[in-house]
């Protein structure tokens, strides 16, 4: 099959499948890519939180934090719902900023995401962004706002409503209704600019070797290993990535390492035409193209 047919045919399943998104492979020893509207500008959702990992580093590099320094986290303080870590907890806690880096960025708590944000905002995250070198990924706001969505507001029984809004309130511009799915105000980025972001952080660039490989360890972490792990991971490879979802849309973004040395950059994020909250046939179909695009290179 020629590449220009096995676009095509990736296309025809996600649009079979309920899915349209922004994909991307590389490899990372060649440069050569391969990817479905890989400059599709899409709401980050979690993704946010490796930029808001590397930030953090950084300024714990330059001395402007300390890691080991203990802070306290109150509930009722940082507001953010989340079926993971200190969002589930019922006493305050004082934890290190180190410890909550593992928790923001490997566990995807959106709590200890938001206790890093209040170190380095928003503003000051995509700065360093910018003096790294790295563009493409625009840092608006923190966790808290990015959780309080129709779906929030609605019992279970109804959150399928929130995802009909969700589908259906956008515009030709990708304004939306809800703010959290309107580029204009929310966190943004593509797969190319999540792919440029992981380049360098695998391979040499003006981000700090030591907190590279800080970012890398913490991805290599992740807990959350449903979506395209199933296709990458294996016991002759290594999958190091970072997942984000809110409402119809499911991301994630990360590094496969081959045994025979290969290493591959891949990016996905992805808009559901199907309102519903679980659809695990939709991370299948994430993972299936993903691995096309990932097994033509590997082929080229």
């Amino acid at each position: 099959m020629s590449t220009e047919r096995l676009l095509r045919e990736a296309r025809r399943m996600l649009h079979d499948g309920g899915l349209s998104g922004s994909f991307l492979v590389r490899d990372l020893h060649t440069g050569d890519e391969l990817g479905i509207d890989p400059d599709t500008e899409l709401p980050a959702a979690s993704l946010v939180k490796v930029p808001l990992a590397l930030a953090t580093l950084e300024r714990i590099r330059r001395g402007e934090l300390d890691g080991s320094a203990l802070l306290e986290v109150a509930p009722g303080r940082i507001t953010t719902p989340g079926p993971t870590g200190i969002s589930r907890f019922r006493h305050p806690v004082r934890i290190a900023v180190d410890d909550l880096l593992y928790l923001s960025t490997s566990v995807s708590d959106g709590v200890a995401a938001d206790a890093l944000f209040e170190l380095t905002p928003p503003t000051r995250v995509a700065g360093i962004l910018r003096e790294l070198g790295i563009r493409g990924i625009t840092v608006r706001h923190t966790m808290r706002d990015l959780t309080d969505t129709p779906a929030e507001r609605l019992g279970s029984a109804d959150v399928h409503l929130a995802h009909a809004l969700a589908i259906d309130a956008g515009t030709s511009g990708r304004g939306h209704r809800v703010p959290q799915l309107d580029i204009t105000r929310a966190n943004t980025g593509t797969a190319r600019a999540f792919v440029d972001l992981l380049q360098a952080l695998w391979t040499p660039s003006p981000v700090h070797p030591g907190v590279a490989a800080r970012v890398r360890a913490l991805m290599a972490d992740n807990l959350l290993r449903h979506r395209l792990a199933p296709d990458f991971g294996s016991d002759a490879s290594t999958w190091s990535s970072k997942t984000g979802t809110l409402l119809n849309l499911r991301h994630e973004a990360g590094v496969v390492e081959h045994a025979d040395g290969q290493v591959f950059a891949v990016a996905v994020l992805t808009e559901s035409r199907v309102p519903a909250s679980h659809q695990p046939g939709a991370e299948a179909l994430m993972a299936q193209v993903a691995r096309m695009l990932r097994d033509r290179l590997r082929q080229m």
